[in-house]
């Protein structure tokens, strides 16, 4: 039987004290204050007064594992690590991105945004996120299903189910630490964004570390 609603959640704030662009690198794991966001997210879903989360699935990097471990605790899951659900690459992983851009040598990965050019193609994210839900509701024994991921790909995929250009400026990205970005299908089988929630404080939180 497939499942009832996806929740796309993004993972709380990363301990980045040189604020650098980490992308996929190893060793980027939840602050403090990110911890309490994910707890926030998990508990989100669970006062949503739905019947259960039957399936939890995490990106393979360190702060969305961390970040599923609340919703284990509540739902008493084991997530499943699926890697299309991943941080796109960049060029500019372990930079900060003002020093970056004041590099003339580094213009060059700006020049096609729409791909975009410094990193993996948006179609691409758009394409392996879509699998990765279209699998998770399937498989899943009823219930919710919770996919813990990150702001790029959980973007794109609101872009791509909206019908919207893919193409689109980071900065303007609606998809806060822990938040909460809900999806159902219809009758034909397409996906509808049915929700969207910021359960977590983001009051100082640093979010420098993905384009």
């Amino acid at each position: 039987m497939p499942a009832d609603r996806l929740h796309l959640v993004r993972h709380g704030e990363v301990h980045n004290p040189q604020r650098v662009l980490y992308g996929r690198l190893p060793g980027y794991g939840l602050s403090d204050h990110g911890r309490r966001m994910a707890r926030s997210a998990a508990e989100h879903v669970r006062g949503l007064g739905r019947d259960r989360v039957g399936a939890l699935i995490a990106s393979p990097l360190q702060r969305t594992r961390e970040s599923a471990e609340p919703f284990t605790e509540l739902f008493g899951l084991e997530p499943v690590i699926d890697e299309r659900v991943i941080e796109p690459t960049n060029v500019f992983e372990g930079r900060r991105m003002k020093r970056a851009l004041m590099n003339p040598l580094n213009w060059r990965h700006l020049v096609r945004p729409s791909v975009p050019s410094w990193g993996e193609p948006y179609a691409s994210i758009a394409g392996r996120m879509q699998e990765a839900m279209d699998a998770a509701w399937q498989t899943a024994d009823a219930g919710d299903v919770v996919i813990v991921s990150h702001q790029a790909p959980i973007w794109i995929t609101h872009l791509a189910i909206a019908g919207e250009s893919l193409r689109h400026d980071p900065r303007t990205r609606r998809c806060a630490l822990s938040s909460v970005t809900s999806f159902e299908r219809t009758r034909k089988g397409d996906w509808i964004e049915v929700a969207y929630a910021e359960p977590a404080s983001t009051v100082g939180a640093v979010d420098v570390g993905a384009v």
